[in-house]
């Protein structure tokens, strides 16, 4: 291949394999994807074990969970509400209002419990990627933008404008490569 593409390449098949390649290079990145699903009870672990360290609120815990696991879990506010409502109804913990928001904390009650609950789900699952998922930064996003640029050019671009690009996605390429071939 001499690194160019032919203009007709771009027409409405190629143009939508361009975005089915942008797709599967955003899943690549993608720290949930194929990630395993959380029992029901482990937002109830996960919202115990959060009060334990700290009184927070609903968002602040959403955020620290998807924070402790990597990305690969974030749950809804619809399984998070409805838990912190059954703690509170048990007596495990208790909500006051500040400045417009609930923030919950744990009763005397609700500190036994969460001491005796099984480890936080974040702490119980090994990571599937060695650590490398923690490691990448902004570079899944950098990835997913050049693919979004190149997507654009193909789209829009005239063929020497293509053919710029091929050869900077070429250039990149290589370097990124050159990148690892000096670690």
């Amino acid at each position: 291949m001499n690194g160019t593409f032919p203009s007709a390449a771009f027409g409405a098949r190629a143009g939508a394999s361009l975005w089915e390649t942008l797709d599967q290079l955003r899943a690549s990145f993608d720290p949930r994807a194929n990630a395993p699903r959380m029992a029901r009870g482990d937002v109830r672990t996960a919202v115990l074990s959060l009060l334990a360290e700290k009184p927070m609120h609903g968002y602040q815990i959403i955020h620290e969970i998807e924070e402790r696991s990597g990305g690969t879990w974030k749950p809804s506010a619809g399984s998070v509400y409805p838990t912190l409502q059954l703690l509170s109804d048990e007596g495990l913990i208790s909500a006051e209002e500040e400045g417009g928001r609930k923030t919950y904390s744990l009763t005397d009650e609700g500190r036994e419990a969460a001491d005796a609950e099984k480890p936080a789900p974040w702490e119980s699952q090994a990571p599937r990627d060695g650590g490398h998922q923690a490691r990448l930064g902004a570079l899944p996003k950098a990835g997913v933008d050049l693919a979004g640029a190149a997507a654009q050019v193909a789209k829009t671009g005239t063929p020497e404008q293509v053919e710029k690009a091929v050869a900077v996605l070429d250039d990149a390429r290589r370097k990124l490569y050159s990148i690892l071939a000096d670690a």
